[in-house]
């Protein structure tokens, strides 16, 4: 069987966790393949809500395995308050919950050294969540780093102790931040307890398995792809692959065992943090959107930046995933709208208008080219299906889906199950 694929197309916050969790039903594993605590996947189900750092959002599905794979890097402070989460929802995990080996662990002084590090950069800084992932990345690839597996070897605490003794000779280069490394320490050792007892595994073996035993794959993404440490708005970007290519890297399969690649649009545009962002609306309109929208991170609770749906954006993520579909999520947050405008192209430094992006968003002058749309002016809430939908709704995603060339399949109108609908072909 293949992997299907479920990312972000824009700068994450696009409504993945709730996707995830809606097909889940029709999988047998959803496996986490990059990123760590910085992902905020919020999931409602009835009056209640729940937001995940590291545990797979098929997590709510009854009989279906979540794997955190070998591309995840791992706090356990974190993922213990998550498993906190669901001991007092009554959510079975135990049996259901298996974690990578290779994956990599988040210490205290990697928490330590991402804060020291943002505010040493004062107004350069790139947005960091403070969650001690790019450290805990530098760490991987410069060979340094400290994985689940080590959790179990005898020579624990001497691998511990040196990358500790590594991270606070770094620390010397930083002015001084507040931090309490013994109290995070003793918090951190207590939590990697709990851990051990985990179902620990070597995941690229247990996936590939999977696939051979014929069983249904869901891969999750984190963040977006504009945040893809090659691809993205580069230096403005996280620190792993978060386009479809790492999933191959995060799980351990082969190029050909990708299926579907499902990418999630929210039918306008959000960002947290710093970075270039062409079609943001630093005016009445964002504020509008971010209202409406509840547009506040998940993980940060900072305020997201709102702007217009950007195709030339799109046309770059849908092109570097393979994206073979689309699920436009939030479509009820245009309710209010006469008139709902889209960036078609751009104009970069005056040249004429191209739908292609520049090497660098952060360099030159973008001027976008807009075309307006109709707005339904109406609420979709008692919309339960695509023929309750108002005609102008209709027209919209018949539009989007022409622009960006792939077909919209579904469409998220709420933020509860229930309110998601299939869209015909």
């Amino acid at each position: 069987m293949a992997v299907d694929v479920i990312l972000g197309l824009q700068w994450g916050d696009e409504g993945k966790g709730k996707i995830v969790d809606y097909l889940a039903k029709d999988y047998d594993l959803v496996c986490r393949f990059q990123g760590g605590p910085n992902a905020g996947h919020t999931i409602k189900i009835g009056s209640d809500k729940y937001v995940l750092h590291t545990v797979p959002s098929g997590v709510f599905r009854e009989n279906i395995q979540n794997v955190i794979g070998n591309g995840v890097v791992l706090d356990p402070i974190t993922l213990l308050k998550e498993f906190d989460q669901l001991d007092k929802s009554g959510i079975k995990y135990k049996d259901r919950l298996f974690i990578a080996m290779k994956a990599h662990l988040i210490l205290p002084t990697h928490r330590y050294l991402d804060a020291a590090s943002e505010a040493a950069k004062g107004k350069a800084k790139i947005g960091s969540t403070l969650k001690g992932i790019g450290p805990t990345y530098m760490d991987k690839t410069g060979r340094n780093g400290l994985r689940i597996g080590d959790l179990v070897s005898p020579n624990f605490k001497a691998k511990y102790e040196a990358l500790k003794e590594k991270h606070l000779g770094m620390l010397k280069l930083y002015p001084d931040v507040d931090f309490d490394l013994a109290g995070e320490e003793k918090k951190w050792m207590d939590s990697i307890e709990i851990i051990k007892t985990m179902n620990l595994i070597n995941g690229e073996y247990f996936v590939n398995k999977a696939i051979k035993d014929g069983k249904n794959v869901l891969a999750e993404g984190a963040q977006g792809s504009m945040l893809d440490i090659d691809f993205g708005t580069y230096p403005f970007v996280t620190s792993s692959n978060t386009i479809t290519s790492g999933v191959c890297n995060g799980l351990g399969i082969a190029p050909s065992a990708i299926g579907e690649v499902i990418g999630i649009v929210k039918a306008y545009c959000t960002r947290v943090g710093s970075g270039p962002f062409p079609s943001e609306l630093d005016n009445e309109m964002g504020e509008k959107i971010r209202r409406l929208g509840s547009e506040f991170g998940a993980t940060t609770g900072r305020p997201r930046r709102c702007g217009w749906l950007d195709i030339p954006q799109l046309l770059y993520t849908i092109m570097l995933n393979g994206v073979t579909q689309i699920v436009m999520t939030k479509l009820d947050i245009l309710d209010e709208f006469e008139t709902i405008d889209v960036a078609t192209h751009y104009s970069v430094d005056g040249a004429n208008a191209t739908t292609e992006l520049p090497y660098d968003l952060c360099d030159g002058e973008i001027e976008m080219v807009t075309q307006s749309y109709q707005g339904w002016n109406t609420s979709l809430d008692k919309c339960d299906n695509f023929n309750d939908l108002p005609i102008e709704t209709k027209s919209y995603i018949s539009a989007m889906s022409s622009l960006l060339r792939v077909p919209i399949t579904m469409i998220s109108s709420g933020p509860e199950r229930r309110k998601l609908m299939g869209v015909p072909r």
